[in-house]
């Protein structure tokens, strides 16, 4: 059986804390190849993040690789090397319009770098809103070792996360760094020991599924759409969503729930039965 027969993408779903929403898992499962995208990848990674947009009770997203060698090991070069200039920048864009979609949706999403992450596999990570990395990770964009440069927004995101000096540095020289570098440097959030990966990564997912998601999401959008406007304009989208989570059910819910609890509850953090609405 061919090895890519199966599908690229796995999806496993889970119920948060309580009840609490649900988290889906997002597998880039071709081990074979170092989990490498190549166009047939994308697409199933483009229809994976269409399917979950459309998942009313989800709360939360984790990405991450099959194995233990890579999180993506890159862009599949074998696929790369076959391309026409135009076929490369159809790849290149349609890696846009997957990373953007990922990007844009409502829920926060995780990654969970457990190897190489190179290339468009550091650009697919640096689209999810936080990384969480093994410390056997590993960090990079290699693509001026190949005579070419990053097509999934690299050039984009890998400043806005560690500076453009960095940015620069790693660009250049084309060389890895390890996870702790990479936490040094604010690319990473967290770094813990390979078998605890998917556990502190499950562990963040179910402390977002316990708060108000139209809040969640409301503040993933601010945080989005703010960052490439003036300082006044960002304050005015905050002040309107502010004003608008007050029409919300859930809002009155998580007021009303704090008012009336005891300090010992407080202290136990359960949450209210958020609708999302």
């Amino acid at each position: 059986m061919n090895a890519d027969a199966a599908p690229a993408i796995r999806i496993e779903d889970e119920p948060g804390p309580g009840g609490a929403g649900q988290i889906r898992w997002l597998t880039v499962d071709r081990p074979h190849a170092l989990n490498a995208l190549d166009p047939a990848t994308m697409e199933a990674l483009g229809r994976a993040v269409d399917a979950c947009a459309a998942v009313a009770e989800l709360r939360a997203v984790i990405l991450t690789g099959a194995g233990e060698r890579a999180f993506v090991a890159g862009a599949d070069v074998a696929a790369l090397a076959a391309m026409s200039p135009e076929e490369a920048a159809a790849f290149s864009r349609q890696g846009h319009r997957v990373f953007g979609a990922l990007e844009r949706l409502s829920v926060p999403v995780i990654a969970a770098v457990n190897g190489h992450a190179l290339g468009g596999g550091c650009e697919l990570a640096l689209a999810c809103d936080f990384i969480y990395a093994s410390a056997t990770a590993r960090f990079g964009m290699p693509e001026a070792r190949l005579g070419v440069i990053p097509g999934f927004g690299g050039t984009m995101s890998l400043p806005r996360r560690v500076g453009l000096a960095r940015a620069r540095e790693l660009l250049f020289t084309a060389e890895p760094i390890d996870a702790a570098e990479a936490l040094r440097l604010g690319l990473v959030n967290r770094v813990v020991e390979p078998a605890a990966l998917r556990e502190e990564a499950r562990r963040a997912a179910s402390a977002i599924c316990a708060r108000a998601p139209l809040a969640v999401a409301a503040a993933k959008r601010l945080l989005r759409e703010g960052a490439g406007r003036s300082t006044g304009e960002a304050l005015a989208l905050e002040a309107d969503e502010f004003g608008a989570l007050f029409a919300a059910e859930d809002t009155r819910t998580g007021m009303r729930a704090f008012l009336d609890k005891s300090e010992k509850d407080k202290k136990n953090n359960h949450p209210p039965p958020w609708r999302g609405r």
